[in-house]
């Protein structure tokens, strides 16, 4: 069953995080961290690995309204997409699909929520695809 939200991205790799940056933006995301798990390895572990970086978007308007529905939900905040080398050599971009990710709070008050996030998520996704 598939947890995400996926396009494969032409252009160069941090071209495509600065351009899904920008269209997060234009969603009213900001992202609050950025994760870069290539570098994160060579630290940590001294290995080589694709390059990986996760974004964790957040859109304040519906966090504090899902929030305001499901206390614990910070558990799950922010959204993440992410932006990563295919096997293939391309880049793809990965959103979490947010209609999964609400599914184990088992709240119907956050329906409106995951589709309106879901929604914004495709717009990315399409925007980066053309």
């Amino acid at each position: 069953m598939p947890y995400t939200l996926d396009e494969t991205v032409d252009g160069a790799f941090d071209d495509v995080v600065a351009r899904t940056e920008a269209a997060l933006a234009d969603e009213e995301f900001g992202v609050l961290c950025d994760i870069d798990i290539q570098a994160a390895f060579a630290e940590k572990l001294d290995v080589e690995f694709r390059q990986y970086r996760i974004l964790g978007a957040c859109n304040p308007a519906f966090a504090k309204q899902a929030l305001e529905e499901e206390l614990r939900l910070g558990a799950l905040l922010p959204c993440n997409v992410i932006v990563y080398e295919t096997d293939g050599g391309n880049v793809g971009v990965s959103a979490v699909d947010p209609g999964k990710l609400l599914s184990v709070v088992d709240n119907p008050e956050l329906d409106a929520v995951a589709d309106d996030v879901r929604e914004r998520f495709e717009r990315v996704l399409d925007e980066l695809a053309a």
